[in-house]
Protein backbone atom coordinates (compact mmCIF):
# COMPACT_ATOMS: atom_id res chain seq x y z
CA UNK A 1 0.00 0.00 0.00
CA UNK A 2 3.10 2.38 0.83
CA UNK A 3 4.54 1.50 -2.59
CA UNK A 4 1.58 1.91 -4.01
CA UNK A 5 0.81 5.45 -2.98
CA UNK A 6 4.81 5.93 -3.45
CA UNK A 7 4.36 5.52 -7.49
CA UNK A 8 1.02 7.67 -7.31
CA UNK A 9 2.70 10.42 -6.00
CA UNK A 10 5.31 10.51 -7.96
CA UNK A 11 3.54 10.30 -11.12
CA UNK A 12 1.64 13.70 -10.03
CA UNK A 13 5.10 15.41 -9.69
CA UNK A 14 6.31 14.54 -13.43
CA UNK A 15 3.05 15.67 -14.73
CA UNK A 16 3.04 18.80 -13.56
CA UNK A 17 6.88 19.08 -14.41
CA UNK A 18 5.84 18.53 -17.67
CA UNK A 19 3.28 21.24 -17.96
CA UNK A 20 5.05 24.10 -16.07
CA UNK A 21 7.56 23.24 -18.80
CA UNK A 22 5.23 23.15 -22.22
CA UNK A 23 4.67 25.70 -24.34
CA UNK A 24 1.85 28.46 -23.27
CA UNK A 25 -0.92 28.38 -25.94
CA UNK A 26 -1.34 32.46 -26.29
CA UNK A 27 2.66 32.61 -26.10
CA UNK A 28 2.87 30.37 -29.53
CA UNK A 29 4.95 31.54 -32.51
CA UNK A 30 1.96 31.43 -35.74
CA UNK A 31 3.78 29.34 -38.35
CA UNK A 32 5.55 31.53 -41.00
CA UNK A 33 3.03 32.93 -43.99
CA UNK A 34 4.32 31.61 -47.87
CA UNK A 35 5.50 34.36 -49.38
CA UNK A 36 3.14 34.22 -52.78
CA UNK A 37 -0.04 34.11 -50.16
CA UNK A 38 1.16 37.06 -48.75
CA UNK A 39 2.15 39.28 -51.74
CA UNK A 40 -1.88 38.28 -53.00
CA UNK A 41 -2.71 39.48 -49.31
CA UNK A 42 -4.72 36.31 -48.71
CA UNK A 43 -3.22 35.99 -45.65
CA UNK A 44 -2.06 39.67 -44.77
CA UNK A 45 -3.64 42.91 -45.49
CA UNK A 46 -0.08 44.56 -45.87
CA UNK A 47 1.47 45.72 -49.13
CA UNK A 48 4.22 42.71 -49.73
CA UNK A 49 7.58 44.49 -51.03
CA UNK A 50 7.94 45.97 -54.25
CA UNK A 51 9.81 43.91 -56.79
CA UNK A 52 12.75 45.57 -58.76
CA UNK A 53 11.21 44.88 -61.88
CA UNK A 54 8.00 43.07 -63.69
CA UNK A 55 8.27 42.12 -67.14
CA UNK A 56 4.88 42.41 -69.66
CA UNK A 57 4.33 40.72 -73.13
CA UNK A 58 2.58 42.48 -75.60
CA UNK A 59 1.15 41.81 -79.06
CA UNK A 60 3.05 43.09 -82.49
CA UNK A 61 3.22 46.67 -82.95
CA UNK A 62 0.91 47.23 -80.01
CA UNK A 63 3.92 48.92 -77.49
CA UNK A 64 3.53 52.42 -78.93
CA UNK A 65 0.40 52.39 -76.12
CA UNK A 66 1.94 50.52 -73.90
CA UNK A 67 5.23 53.32 -73.07
CA UNK A 68 2.64 56.13 -71.35
CA UNK A 69 1.06 53.46 -68.78
CA UNK A 70 4.43 51.83 -67.96
CA UNK A 71 6.09 55.32 -67.76
CA UNK A 72 3.04 56.66 -65.12
CA UNK A 73 3.37 53.24 -63.44
CA UNK A 74 6.61 53.49 -62.93
CA UNK A 75 6.56 57.23 -61.42
CA UNK A 76 3.45 56.56 -59.06
CA UNK A 77 4.61 52.81 -57.44
CA UNK A 78 8.79 53.40 -58.23
CA UNK A 79 8.54 49.75 -59.70
CA UNK A 80 10.56 49.45 -63.00
CA UNK A 81 8.05 47.64 -65.85
CA UNK A 82 9.64 45.81 -68.77
CA UNK A 83 8.45 44.72 -71.95
CA UNK A 84 8.32 42.96 -74.87
CA UNK A 85 6.22 42.32 -77.92
CA UNK A 86 5.60 38.99 -79.03
CA UNK A 87 3.27 38.87 -82.07
CA UNK A 88 0.68 36.31 -82.41
CA UNK A 89 -1.66 35.25 -79.48
CA UNK A 90 -0.96 31.71 -79.85
CA UNK A 91 3.24 32.67 -80.35
CA UNK A 92 2.63 34.26 -76.86
CA UNK A 93 0.50 31.36 -75.46
CA UNK A 94 2.99 28.80 -76.31
CA UNK A 95 6.07 30.49 -75.09
CA UNK A 96 4.54 31.21 -71.92
CA UNK A 97 3.88 27.36 -71.65
CA UNK A 98 7.67 27.23 -72.04
CA UNK A 99 9.23 29.96 -70.16
CA UNK A 100 6.53 29.99 -66.95
CA UNK A 101 8.09 26.68 -65.45
CA UNK A 102 11.64 28.15 -66.31
CA UNK A 103 11.71 31.00 -64.15
CA UNK A 104 12.19 33.29 -67.12
CA UNK A 105 8.56 34.41 -68.41
CA UNK A 106 6.46 36.88 -67.73
CA UNK A 107 4.61 38.54 -64.79
CA UNK A 108 2.04 39.86 -67.34
CA UNK A 109 0.42 38.57 -70.85
CA UNK A 110 -2.16 39.51 -72.99
CA UNK A 111 -4.14 37.01 -74.47
CA UNK A 112 -7.83 36.64 -76.19
CA UNK A 113 -10.26 35.67 -74.12
CA UNK A 114 -11.60 32.59 -75.94
CA UNK A 115 -8.14 31.08 -75.01
CA UNK A 116 -8.33 31.45 -71.43
CA UNK A 117 -10.55 28.72 -70.57
CA UNK A 118 -7.08 26.41 -72.22
CA UNK A 119 -4.64 28.37 -70.33
CA UNK A 120 -5.85 28.03 -67.13
CA UNK A 121 -6.87 24.20 -67.29
CA UNK A 122 -3.28 23.65 -68.16
CA UNK A 123 -2.27 26.17 -65.17
CA UNK A 124 -0.48 28.59 -66.88
CA UNK A 125 -3.06 31.53 -65.55
CA UNK A 126 -3.67 32.66 -61.99
CA UNK A 127 -6.63 33.99 -60.58
CA UNK A 128 -7.17 37.37 -59.83
CA UNK A 129 -8.64 39.82 -57.11
CA UNK A 130 -9.74 43.25 -57.32
CA UNK A 131 -12.15 45.52 -56.38
CA UNK A 132 -16.17 45.61 -57.51
CA UNK A 133 -15.23 49.43 -58.04
CA UNK A 134 -12.91 48.81 -60.63
CA UNK A 135 -14.57 46.27 -61.98
CA UNK A 136 -17.74 48.27 -62.68
CA UNK A 137 -16.09 50.64 -64.97
CA UNK A 138 -15.85 48.36 -67.21
CA UNK A 139 -18.58 46.79 -69.39
CA UNK A 140 -20.29 43.52 -67.80
CA UNK A 141 -19.93 41.32 -71.25
CA UNK A 142 -16.14 42.08 -71.45
CA UNK A 143 -15.78 41.29 -67.77
CA UNK A 144 -17.82 38.05 -68.48
CA UNK A 145 -14.93 37.35 -70.96
CA UNK A 146 -12.17 37.59 -68.56
CA UNK A 147 -13.86 34.44 -66.37
CA UNK A 148 -13.77 30.83 -66.29
CA UNK A 149 -15.80 28.70 -64.09
CA UNK A 150 -16.71 31.60 -62.70
CA UNK A 151 -13.37 33.09 -61.32
CA UNK A 152 -12.09 36.04 -62.58
CA UNK A 153 -8.50 35.59 -64.45
CA UNK A 154 -7.74 39.27 -66.23
CA UNK A 155 -8.90 42.18 -67.12
CA UNK A 156 -9.94 43.55 -70.32
CA UNK A 157 -7.89 46.07 -72.06
CA UNK A 158 -9.61 46.13 -75.89
CA UNK A 159 -13.19 44.89 -77.58
CA UNK A 160 -14.50 43.52 -80.66
CA UNK A 161 -17.71 42.62 -82.21
CA UNK A 162 -19.30 42.74 -85.71
CA UNK A 163 -21.42 45.87 -86.61
CA UNK A 164 -23.60 47.21 -89.37
CA UNK A 165 -21.46 49.39 -91.82
CA UNK A 166 -23.01 50.95 -95.26
CA UNK A 167 -22.07 52.87 -97.40
CA UNK A 168 -23.23 56.28 -97.64
CA UNK A 169 -23.36 56.98 -101.14
CA UNK A 170 -25.90 53.98 -101.66
CA UNK A 171 -27.97 53.94 -98.50
CA UNK A 172 -28.84 57.37 -96.49
CA UNK A 173 -28.70 55.98 -93.17
CA UNK A 174 -28.68 53.01 -91.12
CA UNK A 175 -32.13 51.07 -90.40
CA UNK A 176 -32.85 50.61 -87.47
CA UNK A 177 -34.74 47.33 -87.55
CA UNK A 178 -33.69 44.05 -89.85
CA UNK A 179 -36.93 44.37 -91.62
CA UNK A 180 -36.00 47.74 -92.72
CA UNK A 181 -32.94 45.96 -94.39
CA UNK A 182 -34.28 43.08 -95.91
CA UNK A 183 -37.27 45.50 -97.54
CA UNK A 184 -34.27 47.49 -98.90
CA UNK A 185 -32.61 44.65 -100.25
CA UNK A 186 -35.25 43.20 -101.89
CA UNK A 187 -35.37 46.53 -104.04
CA UNK A 188 -32.05 47.17 -104.60
CA UNK A 189 -30.78 43.75 -105.35
CA UNK A 190 -30.60 42.39 -109.05
CA UNK A 191 -28.33 39.97 -109.05
CA UNK A 192 -25.38 42.35 -109.39
CA UNK A 193 -25.62 44.93 -106.67
CA UNK A 194 -27.17 43.73 -103.26
CA UNK A 195 -28.77 46.01 -100.70
CA UNK A 196 -26.93 44.07 -97.47
CA UNK A 197 -24.20 41.18 -97.02
CA UNK A 198 -23.70 38.85 -94.90
CA UNK A 199 -21.29 35.87 -93.82
CA UNK A 200 -23.92 33.38 -92.17
CA UNK A 201 -22.45 30.08 -93.43
CA UNK A 202 -19.57 31.37 -90.71
CA UNK A 203 -20.78 30.31 -87.20
CA UNK A 204 -18.52 33.67 -85.63
CA UNK A 205 -20.98 35.99 -87.98
CA UNK A 206 -24.34 33.76 -87.72
CA UNK A 207 -24.60 33.67 -83.69
CA UNK A 208 -25.43 36.98 -83.66
CA UNK A 209 -28.99 35.98 -85.49
CA UNK A 210 -29.23 32.72 -83.29
CA UNK A 211 -28.35 34.18 -80.10
CA UNK A 212 -31.11 36.88 -80.74
CA UNK A 213 -33.49 34.21 -81.85
CA UNK A 214 -33.10 32.54 -78.45
CA UNK A 215 -30.69 29.94 -79.49
CA UNK A 216 -27.07 29.67 -77.46
CA UNK A 217 -24.28 27.70 -77.38
CA UNK A 218 -23.53 26.29 -73.87
CA UNK A 219 -25.93 27.69 -71.57
CA UNK A 220 -24.74 29.82 -68.03
CA UNK A 221 -25.13 28.62 -64.70
CA UNK A 222 -23.94 30.32 -61.77
CA UNK A 223 -21.58 31.99 -63.98
CA UNK A 224 -19.79 28.78 -65.79
CA UNK A 225 -20.93 27.37 -69.17
CA UNK A 226 -22.53 23.93 -69.10
CA UNK A 227 -20.86 21.85 -72.18
CA UNK A 228 -23.97 19.78 -71.86
CA UNK A 229 -26.41 21.86 -72.55
CA UNK A 230 -25.52 23.03 -76.04
CA UNK A 231 -28.83 25.22 -77.46
CA UNK A 232 -28.35 25.64 -81.02
CA UNK A 233 -31.55 23.64 -81.75
CA UNK A 234 -33.71 24.82 -79.43
CA UNK A 235 -36.80 27.02 -80.71
CA UNK A 236 -34.72 29.93 -80.33
CA UNK A 237 -31.64 28.22 -82.52
CA UNK A 238 -34.24 26.79 -85.35
CA UNK A 239 -35.68 29.61 -85.71
CA UNK A 240 -32.26 31.91 -86.31
CA UNK A 241 -31.75 29.30 -88.80
CA UNK A 242 -35.01 29.50 -90.91
CA UNK A 243 -34.23 33.59 -90.93
CA UNK A 244 -30.68 32.94 -92.52
CA UNK A 245 -31.86 30.41 -94.87
CA UNK A 246 -34.34 32.87 -96.06
CA UNK A 247 -31.22 35.28 -97.50
CA UNK A 248 -30.07 32.42 -99.50
CA UNK A 249 -33.31 31.20 -100.75
CA UNK A 250 -34.39 34.29 -102.15
CA UNK A 251 -31.45 35.28 -103.77
CA UNK A 252 -30.73 38.40 -101.46
CA UNK A 253 -27.18 36.62 -100.81
CA UNK A 254 -25.05 35.77 -103.79
CA UNK A 255 -23.93 32.18 -104.21
CA UNK A 256 -20.16 33.31 -104.06
CA UNK A 257 -19.91 34.57 -100.90
CA UNK A 258 -20.43 30.68 -99.38
CA UNK A 259 -17.45 28.73 -97.96
CA UNK A 260 -13.55 29.44 -97.35
CA UNK A 261 -13.57 32.74 -99.75
CA UNK A 262 -16.93 33.93 -99.21
CA UNK A 263 -15.24 36.45 -97.26
CA UNK A 264 -12.88 37.85 -100.05
CA UNK A 265 -15.83 37.90 -102.49
CA UNK A 266 -17.64 39.93 -100.00
CA UNK A 267 -15.25 42.44 -99.55
CA UNK A 268 -14.18 42.83 -103.05
CA UNK A 269 -18.26 43.95 -103.96
CA UNK A 270 -18.46 46.04 -101.04
CA UNK A 271 -15.33 47.62 -102.17
CA UNK A 272 -16.47 47.72 -105.90
CA UNK A 273 -19.26 49.89 -104.65
CA UNK A 274 -21.75 46.80 -105.46
CA UNK A 275 -23.31 46.60 -102.21
CA UNK A 276 -25.50 48.67 -99.91
CA UNK A 277 -24.69 46.97 -96.46
CA UNK A 278 -22.66 44.48 -95.14
CA UNK A 279 -21.89 42.84 -91.36
CA UNK A 280 -18.57 43.24 -90.41
CA UNK A 281 -15.68 44.03 -87.80
CA UNK A 282 -13.92 46.94 -87.29
CA UNK A 283 -10.64 45.17 -88.55
CA UNK A 284 -12.46 46.07 -91.84
CA UNK A 285 -13.18 50.00 -91.91
CA UNK A 286 -9.65 50.77 -93.30
CA UNK A 287 -9.37 48.50 -96.29
CA UNK A 288 -13.10 50.30 -97.20
CA UNK A 289 -11.81 53.26 -96.64
CA UNK A 290 -8.65 52.84 -98.68
CA UNK A 291 -11.31 51.57 -101.47
CA UNK A 292 -12.78 55.14 -101.48
CA UNK A 293 -15.84 54.31 -99.97
CA UNK A 294 -17.77 56.83 -97.87
CA UNK A 295 -18.68 54.17 -94.94
CA UNK A 296 -21.30 54.83 -92.36
CA UNK A 297 -20.88 52.48 -89.08
CA UNK A 298 -23.66 51.63 -86.64
CA UNK A 299 -24.84 48.59 -83.88
CA UNK A 300 -26.79 45.76 -86.12
CA UNK A 301 -30.21 46.75 -86.84
CA UNK A 302 -32.79 44.61 -84.70
CA UNK A 303 -33.87 41.30 -85.68
CA UNK A 304 -38.00 40.99 -86.41
CA UNK A 305 -38.59 39.55 -82.85
CA UNK A 306 -37.58 43.21 -81.46
CA UNK A 307 -34.45 41.66 -80.21
CA UNK A 308 -30.68 42.72 -80.84
CA UNK A 309 -28.21 40.30 -82.38
CA UNK A 310 -26.52 38.77 -79.93
CA UNK A 311 -22.90 38.95 -81.81
CA UNK A 312 -19.99 37.18 -80.64
CA UNK A 313 -17.74 39.72 -79.02
CA UNK A 314 -13.77 38.92 -78.74
CA UNK A 315 -11.75 40.47 -75.89
CA UNK A 316 -8.42 41.19 -75.31
CA UNK A 317 -7.40 41.14 -71.85
CA UNK A 318 -4.17 40.86 -69.36
CA UNK A 319 -3.46 38.18 -67.07
CA UNK A 320 -1.07 37.27 -64.35
CA UNK A 321 0.90 34.72 -64.92
CA UNK A 322 0.57 31.76 -63.16
CA UNK A 323 4.33 31.68 -62.42
CA UNK A 324 5.52 35.14 -61.20
CA UNK A 325 6.48 35.67 -57.61
CA UNK A 326 4.88 39.12 -57.67
CA UNK A 327 1.08 38.26 -57.93
CA UNK A 328 0.09 41.66 -55.33
CA UNK A 329 2.19 43.65 -57.92
CA UNK A 330 0.92 42.02 -61.28
CA UNK A 331 -2.78 42.53 -60.79
CA UNK A 332 -1.88 46.16 -59.46
CA UNK A 333 0.66 46.80 -62.93
CA UNK A 334 -3.62 45.15 -65.02
CA UNK A 335 -5.40 47.56 -63.08
CA UNK A 336 -3.53 50.70 -63.87
CA UNK A 337 -3.09 49.64 -67.65
CA UNK A 338 -6.46 49.00 -68.14
CA UNK A 339 -7.84 52.52 -65.92
CA UNK A 340 -9.38 54.86 -67.84
CA UNK A 341 -6.87 57.48 -68.69
CA UNK A 342 -4.40 54.73 -70.09
CA UNK A 343 -7.20 53.00 -72.22
CA UNK A 344 -8.30 56.39 -73.04
CA UNK A 345 -4.87 56.63 -74.09
CA UNK A 346 -4.36 53.22 -76.11
CA UNK A 347 -7.48 53.88 -78.37
CA UNK A 348 -5.61 57.12 -79.53
CA UNK A 349 -2.75 55.57 -80.45
CA UNK A 350 -4.13 52.06 -81.58
CA UNK A 351 -7.68 52.10 -82.49
CA UNK A 352 -8.31 49.72 -80.52
CA UNK A 353 -11.42 50.01 -78.56
CA UNK A 354 -11.99 50.01 -74.93
CA UNK A 355 -15.06 48.47 -72.45
CA UNK A 356 -14.51 51.21 -70.15
CA UNK A 357 -18.07 52.43 -69.81
CA UNK A 358 -17.43 56.09 -69.31
CA UNK A 359 -15.52 56.18 -72.41
CA UNK A 360 -18.31 55.37 -74.58
CA UNK A 361 -19.58 58.84 -74.16
CA UNK A 362 -16.51 60.73 -74.13
CA UNK A 363 -16.01 62.84 -77.40
CA UNK A 364 -13.05 60.55 -78.44
CA UNK A 365 -15.75 57.06 -78.80
CA UNK A 366 -18.52 59.70 -79.82
CA UNK A 367 -17.08 61.53 -82.24
CA UNK A 368 -15.78 58.26 -83.71
CA UNK A 369 -18.45 56.95 -85.55
CA UNK A 370 -17.37 53.60 -86.03
CA UNK A 371 -15.85 52.98 -82.39
CA UNK A 372 -18.99 54.26 -81.08
CA UNK A 373 -21.07 51.14 -82.99
CA UNK A 374 -18.50 48.64 -81.57
CA UNK A 375 -19.03 50.07 -78.23
CA UNK A 376 -22.70 49.98 -78.81
CA UNK A 377 -23.08 47.04 -80.10
CA UNK A 378 -20.22 45.72 -77.32
CA UNK A 379 -24.12 46.19 -74.88
CA UNK A 380 -25.83 43.71 -76.74
CA UNK A 381 -22.51 41.01 -77.74
CA UNK A 382 -21.98 37.82 -75.56
CA UNK A 383 -18.76 36.73 -75.14
CA UNK A 384 -17.55 33.70 -77.41
CA UNK A 385 -17.33 30.45 -75.06
CA UNK A 386 -13.93 30.51 -73.44
CA UNK A 387 -14.09 26.27 -72.45
CA UNK A 388 -12.19 24.12 -74.47
CA UNK A 389 -14.69 22.36 -75.56
CA UNK A 390 -15.95 24.93 -78.18
CA UNK A 391 -13.64 23.90 -80.86
CA UNK A 392 -16.02 21.23 -80.93
CA UNK A 393 -18.46 23.68 -82.34
CA UNK A 394 -17.29 25.48 -85.47
CA UNK A 395 -17.01 22.71 -87.64
CA UNK A 396 -19.95 21.20 -87.00
CA UNK A 397 -22.08 24.70 -87.13
CA UNK A 398 -19.94 25.52 -90.16
CA UNK A 399 -21.50 22.75 -91.93
CA UNK A 400 -24.74 23.10 -90.96
CA UNK A 401 -24.88 26.86 -91.47
CA UNK A 402 -23.38 25.92 -95.48
CA UNK A 403 -26.25 23.15 -96.15
CA UNK A 404 -28.69 25.49 -95.18
CA UNK A 405 -27.30 28.50 -97.71
CA UNK A 406 -27.28 25.57 -100.31
CA UNK A 407 -30.68 24.46 -99.41
CA UNK A 408 -29.49 21.02 -99.16
CA UNK A 409 -30.96 20.51 -95.42
CA UNK A 410 -34.11 22.27 -93.36
CA UNK A 411 -33.50 23.94 -90.94
CA UNK A 412 -34.31 21.81 -87.86
CA UNK A 413 -32.83 18.52 -89.30
CA UNK A 414 -29.50 20.55 -89.84
CA UNK A 415 -29.35 21.61 -86.16
CA UNK A 416 -30.35 18.55 -84.88
CA UNK A 417 -27.34 17.04 -86.75
CA UNK A 418 -25.27 19.86 -85.66
CA UNK A 419 -25.80 19.71 -82.09
CA UNK A 420 -25.43 15.55 -82.03
CA UNK A 421 -22.10 15.99 -83.54
CA UNK A 422 -20.91 18.63 -81.06
CA UNK A 423 -21.92 16.35 -78.49
CA UNK A 424 -19.96 13.46 -79.77
CA UNK A 425 -17.30 15.24 -80.31
CA UNK A 426 -17.11 17.00 -76.98
CA UNK A 427 -17.24 13.45 -75.38
CA UNK A 428 -14.71 11.87 -77.16
CA UNK A 429 -11.84 14.53 -77.18
CA UNK A 430 -12.85 16.08 -73.65
CA UNK A 431 -13.66 13.47 -71.21
CA UNK A 432 -14.61 14.18 -67.83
Amino acid sequence: MKKSLTLLFMLIITLALLVACGPKREETTPAKTDEKETETGAESSEEPAKPETLIVWEDTDKSVALKPAIESFEKEYGIKVEFKELGMADKMRDQLRLDGPSGTGADVVTLPHDQIGQVVTEGLLQEIEVSDEILSTFSESAVTAQKYDGKLYGLPKATETPVFIYNKALMEEAPETMDEVYAFANEFTDGKKFGFLAKWDDFYFAHGVFGGMGGYVFKENDGALDRDDVGLNNEGGIAGAEYIQKWYAEGLFPKGIIGDSGGSAKDGLFNEGKVASVMDGPWAFQGMKDAGIDIGVAAMPTLPNGEHMKTFMGVKGWHVSAFTEHPYWSTKLIEWLTNEENAKIRFELTQEIPPVTTLIEDPIIADNEGAKAVALQSQYAIPMPNIPEMAEVWGPAASALQTLATGKAEPKAAMDDAVKTIKTNIETNHPQ
